[in-house]
Formats: C-alpha cells, sequence, structure tokens
C-alpha cells in the first residue's frame, strides 16, 4: 500500500508541478523502508555485542588490562567495518543493482542469472546455490522470531530479576499472538511499524550518545588498525569472536530481498542517513560502558545503557520491534515460497490475500503453522536468546557466501567487468564471508546444526520437486500423440457438441491426457477445444499485453500459452477474457475446464532414486488442486485421472 500511494503521489505532483512531490513520495518510502527492511538488522544491538563477549567463546573483558581494551575496541571496529564492507559496499553499493526488473533476493537473482545465461557446464551448480540459499532462508526464518522477541523480553530479568520465570511464557505467548494475526491481514498494523522502528532508533541513538559522551575514547573503534590489533594480539578467540561480530549484520539480505517493495533509493537513503549511524552509536554506547563497568553490564548492555526508570518503557519499544522484525521475516517466507511455486520447486499450495489493494499482501496458511511449530519448539528447547544466537549465524553466513558466488556470475557473465577490477573486490567479498562462515561453523555442536539440517531438508524437498515435475513432463511428452495427427482422424470422426472446453496442459507440445481420456470414455468433441498451458517466466511480472499466445491448430482446435512472472498468480478466466481470435468471446457457462490428476507408478528405469520417488509422490498428493490454483469455476471442472511412470 505504501507503494502504491506513493507513486500516486509523485504523479499528481507531477502533473501539477509541485516540486515537493517526489520529496514526499521518496521520504514515505524512507520511513516504510525503515518499518519493514530493517527490523532484523535493527534488533541485532539487543544480542549481537553481548554474545561477542559471554557467548559460547567467552573474550576478555578487564578494561583496566591492554587484552581487554584491545577485544573490546576491537569488536566495535569489526562490526564497523562489517556493516560498512557487507552491508553498505556489497549489498547497498553492489548487489541492489543486480535487480530482476525491480525485484530482489536470492530467486529473483537466480532466475535473472538463469534466463540470461544458457552455459549448461556450469548452471547446474549456479542453480543448485541458488536453491540451496532459498532453504537457509527458511531456517533464518525460524531463529528470527525467536531469537528477537525472546533477547527483547529478557529485559524483564534486568529491570527486575524476579520477573526471570516470567520470560519463556511472555515470549511464547507474544509468538502464538504473532502467528495468529497473520490469517488476519497485517496491513493496517503495517503502517505503524515505520513510526515505531523510527522511534526505536533514535531512542538506542540517543542512549548510545549519553554512553558516549561519559566515554569518548570509545571512537577510537572507528580506526581498523583496533581490529587488526585484535587479531595480532588474540588470534584464535579473535576468529572465534567473528561467530558472534557477525550478528551485528543478519538482516542484511533484506534489503536487497525488500528492493521490490521501496525501490533502490529510499533503502540506500535509510540506511545510510538513518540505520547505520543508529546502530553503531548504540554499540559504542554499549563498548563505552563496558570501558566504564566491566563484566557487571555484560548480562545485557543494550538494556544497561538505560537508567533504571526508562528500562520498562525501552523492553515494551524493542518487543514492539523484536515483533516487527519478526513480522518481516514471516512475510518474506510467504513471498518466497510464492516465488517458489511459480518458478517450479514447490507444489501448489493454497495462497490467500490479506489486501485487496496490494498484491504482495499474502498468507500461505502451511508455511504460517509450520513456522509457529517450528519457532515455538525453539524457544522452548534453547530457552534463551544465548542458546538461539548459536543457531542463528550459520544459515545468515551460508546464504551471504552463497550470495558472493551468484555475484560472480553476475559481474563476469551478466555485466561483463574486466577481471582486474571485479577480481579484488571479490576477494575482499570472499574472504569476510568466508572468515564469517568458518566461524560460525565451530558453533555446530552448540546449536548451528540446526539450520543446516532444516536447510538440507528443504532443499531435498524442493530438489526432488522439481527433479520429479521434470520427469512427469518428460514421460507425458513421449507419450503424447503429435497435434496434427489427432486433429485430423478426431475431428471428423468424433461427436462435435456445443460450448468450448479448456484442456490445462504443462507440456505446450503434444495432446493432453486429460483430451484423449475425454474422446476414450465420452467419445464427443466440443466445438471449440483449446489446449491450454500456463507458463511462468524468469521474470517478476509480465505485461497483459504479452500475456496470451494462441495458435490455431485448424477444425476449431487452438493452442493457448498464458504467460507470467514469478512474482504474479495465475488467473485463468480473468486471462481468457481478454483472448481473441479464436471465436466467440469466453463465457464461463459455456466453457468446460478439463484437468489431468496423475498417479505415480514404479518405473523399471527410474529417474531418481526410490526414497526421492515416494517424497514427490508425497508431494504431489498434498498439493493444492489446479482448480483452486488457476482460481477456475469450481462448477465448471472435470477432473480426470492418468497414470506415469517416472
Amino acid at each position: 500500500m505504501a507503494d502504491d500511494s506513493a507513486v500516486a503521489v509523485l504523479e499528481d505532483g507531477e502533473q501539477e508541478g509541485h516540486g515537493h512531490a517526489r520529496q514526499k513520495a521518496t521520504a514515505k518510502l524512507v520511513v516504510g523502508a525503515i518499518g519493514i527492511v530493517f527490523g532484523d538488522i535493527g534488533t541485532s544491538p539487543l544480542y549481537a555485542f553481548r554474545e561477542t563477549f559471554a557467548g559460547h567463546h567467552h573474550l576478555d573483558l578487564d578494561p583496566d588490562h591492554i587484552l581487554g581494551v584491545i577485544s573490546i575496541l576491537g569488536v566495535i571496529s569489526l562490526m564497523f567495518w562489517s556493516m560498512m564492507l557487507v552491508v553498505t559496499l556489497k549489498y547497498v553499493s553492489i548487489i541492489m543493482r543486480a535487480d530482476n526488473k525491480g525485484e530482489g533476493g536470492s530467486l529473483a537473482l537466480l532466475a535473472l542469472i538463469n534466463g540470461q545465461t544458457k552455459t549448461q557446464r556450469w548452471s547446474r551448480g549456479i542453480v543448485l546455490l541458488g536453491v540451496f540459499a532459498t532453504a537457509l532462508f527458511y531456517g533464518d526464518s525460524m531463529i528470527t522470531p525467536a531469537v528477537s522477541v525472546l533477547s527483547a523480553v529478557e529485559g524483564l530479568a534486568v529491570y527486575n530479576a524476579n520477573l526471570a520465570p516470567a520470560i519463556l511464557p511472555v515470549a511464547v505467548i507474544i509468538l502464538l499472538g504473532l502467528f495468529w494475526i497473520q490469517g488476519l491481514g497485517t496491513n493496517k498494523v503495517a503502517t505503524l511499524f515505520g513510526p515505531i522502528m523510527l522511534i526505536y532508533f533514535v531512542t538506542i541513538a540517543a542512549l548510545g550518545v549519553l554512553s558516549i559522551v561519559k566515554t569518548p575514547g570509545i571512537l577510537y573503534a572507528f580506526n581498523p588498525y583496533w581490529a587488526v590489533m585484535f587479531f595480532a594480539t588474540d588470534p584464535l578467540p579473535a576468529f572465534l569472536a567473528l561467530g558472534s561480530v557477525v550478528l551485528a549484520v543478519t538482516g542484511a539480505e533484506a534489503l536487497y530481498a525488500d528492493m521490490g517493495h521501496f525501490g533502490r533509493s529510499p533503502i540506500r537513503v535509510s540506511w545510510l542517513i538513518f540505520v547505520l549511524p543508529a546502530l553503531m552509536l548504540n554499540y559504542m554506547g554499549q563498548g563505552a560502558l563496558l570501558f566504564r563497568e566491566g563484566a557487571a553490564a555484560l548480562h545485557s548492555p543494550f538494556y544497561n545503557l538505560a537508567p533504571q526508570w526508562m528500562q520498562l518503557p525501552l523492553i515494551a519499544l524493542a518487543t514492539l520491534a523484536a515483533i516487527i522484525a519478526s513480522q518481516a521475516v514471516i512475510s518474506g517466507a510467504f513471498s518466497v515460497t510464492q516465488q517458489a511455486i511459480q518458478l517450479g520447486f514447490m507444489p501448489r499450495l493454497r495462497i490467500e490475500h490479506t489486501s485487496a489493494s496490494t498484491a504482495g499482501q499474502i498468507y500461505i496458511p502451511l508455511i504460517n503453522w509450520g513456522l509457529m511449530v517450528m519457532v515455538i519448539l525453539l524457544v522452548l528447547v534453547f530457552k534463551t536468546s544465548s542458546n538461539l544466537t548459536a543457531a542463528y549465524g550459520i544459515a545468515v553466513t551460508g546464504a551471504m557466501f552463497i550470495d558472493n558466488v551468484l555475484l560472480t556470475v553476475v559481474l563476469y557473465r551478466l555485466w561483463h567487468w574486466k577481471w582486474y577490477y571485479a577480481a579484488p573486490l571479490l576477494a575482499v567479498f570472499y574472504l569476510v564471508d568466508g572468515a564469517y562462515l568458518a566461524a560460525n561453523l565451530t558453533k555446530v555442536p552448540d546449536g548451528g546444526w540446526f539450520p543446516l539440517l532444516i536447510g538440507f531438508v528443504i532443499f531435498t524437498l524442493l530438489t526432488t520437486w522439481s527433479r520429479g515435475r521434470r520427469l512427469v513432463q518428460e514421460r507425458l511428452r513421449e507419450a503424447a500423440m503429435p497435434i496434427p495427427v489427432f486433429v485430423a482422424s478426431a475431428a471428423n470422426s468424433a461427436v462435435r457438441v456445443p460450448g468450448t472446453a479448456v484442456f490445462m496442459t504443462s507440456t505446450p507440445d503434444g495432446v493432453p491426457h486429460a483430451l484423449l481420456h475425454n474422446l476414450k470414455h465420452n467419445k464427443v468433441l466440443h466445438e471449440r477445444v483449446i489446449l491450454l498451458t500456463v507458463k511462468i517466466k524468469d521474470v517478476p511480472v509480465v505485461e497483459d499485453d504479452g500475456r496470451c499466445k494462441l495458435e490455431d491448430l485448424g477444425r476449431g482446435f487452438f493452442r493457448l500459452v498464458l504467460q507470467y512472472g514469478f512474482m504474479q498468480e495465475p488467473d485463468v478466466p480473468a486471462a481468457l477474457k481478454n483472448v481473441t481470435g479464436c471465436g466467440q468471446a469466453f463465457k464461463m457457462m459455456d466453457t468446460s475446464f478439463f484437468l489431468a490428476r496423475q498417479t505415480l507408478l514404479p518405473s523399471a528405469n527410474p529417474g531418481m532414486p526410490l526414497w526421492r520417488e515416494k517424497i514427490f509422490a508425497w508431494m504431489l498428493r498434498n498439493a493444492e488442486s489446479a482448480m483452486e490454483f488457476f482460481r477456475l469455476p469450481t462448477n465448471r471442472v472435470v477432473e480426470l485421472g492418468s497414470q506415469v511412470e517416472i
């Protein structure tokens, strides 16, 4: 909704000649981006700095000792330069330029690469990496709500130690409420996200400034010298600390994934002018606090920045920010799932629209309740945000490293950069992200196994569905009768009845099995027969003028291909209303839709292992009906079964 209204303001302003219209539109998008895009990275100060010192690999924290000074300044310096290299340079400055018709994210980038490069020697590997990055995102979308909400609610114990037993129940209640409201739609609540996050960022920046004023020496951390000294003085602890330092940049990939909602400029402006300064001021404030109070403040340096009277309001504000961060990642899981379905990596699932005016406001019940169960289990099993952070970094660093591989293809094959420009830049990215990934792999026994397990399970499901779907199409294509032969033999011999028959088929070649079965059992053909294939293109949106491709096959037979982008939902009846060139206009009451439902049979030469065939068969049985997915009128659909060996 924010996008639509902002565009309308801009267009009105241009027509009326008001110079402030563009500024007003940009300002609105900037506020919207702050509310949606930066929730994840914005809540990192709740736990990132604390975990670096008090997490699974403790650091020396004696501010009176040189090692303690180097540790504090070194960690802050690493956080700052990580934000500059990973977020500002890699994502904001470079990767966000690699948009697929304005859309971002791993699947959008994968579709862009796959659509513009056809070198089979390496393209399959790139596709698998992109799919694995998507699988890791699901692990991230389970951990983010758990760690964000839990770390915010843990402030209750900082305010009053007697409230510690209430932390888990309160966190679970908040998460249950968060997932319950998804089905109601979050459009109205989302309008509050921007202002709440603005207040949150201003608050944490102000608390940081108050602490820095008391200990201005923390500003030396801007110098990368202290990051280098940290590694030179204590190499192993410094390397292990990277596993927690990277928590400061979790959510960086969200900038790219949400680019289609807000555009490049608003995200860049809000990051550079507002979010980055607020985060660094707070981290430096926490570092200054440790200089003054040492380990006494380490239980929660974020909440200890605030005076006692302010801690309860700060807990409420941080909890709201954590809910917003969780909402963003849940909505992201819905969007990624929709893209995966359209691109053929996932079976059809029921998708509900929660807003009549905003296409991106969708709700997928299966994903929502699945995420809810996993998030609640994570909270109950791991119990503290500190335990959860061990599992957090793996998914993020894995996805960021895979983004480097995709970026390499983009720089060399799509943008045609000279090697002496691209190689040094990529070397820095691979070095930084590789170090972060390696440091996080040391946390696998402590919880890092969870996102890896989730990632491999979902990767197996996605690739199994893609492979099985391709095998089914190949078998159907092999058994299909050529269209000219069928038209010549059947058109004159079968009885023609009034009306239109639309036979849905996934293969644009040959005669659909449903048509052969219908002719075999009913021994009639309709006056007008449409062989309809819905294709999903490697672009986010296909405009209406490029939607339909019609071919006249003669004797009342027509081949129709409807094309959609991977961000669009197919609506066959709506598309048929705009089809011309094949006789009278389509009337739903005179049109019958014939669908084929395949039953899988064991094959003498299986296309994939038996265990994967069983998984594919289970996914096929539980996929949503094509009738609902393509929005076909329920009283005009006939389903015919067919058997396929794969």
